[in-house]
């Protein structure tokens, strides 16, 4: 049976445990062009407006033409 060999103080013990609590969730914001939840300071992979002003140019999709 394993047998530690000295005592795990408080503070060692409790910081295995605080590893993991600094998970954020990223903040949500909507998109003053499309409407669509986006992150903060970010593009929006919507649209590909950033700060009013479109950065990304997206494509459309072309419809499958059976």
């Amino acid at each position: 049976m394993a047998v530690p060999k000295g005592k795990v103080s408080k503070q060692r013990r409790n910081t295995r445990a605080a590893a993991n609590v600094n998970i954020v969730v990223p903040s949500l914001q909507e998109c003053p062009q499309c409407h669509e939840q986006k992150q903060t300071h970010r593009v929006c992979k919507n649209c590909g407006y950033y700060d009013k002003e479109q950065v990304v140019v997206k494509k459309e999709k072309k419809a499958q033409e059976e």
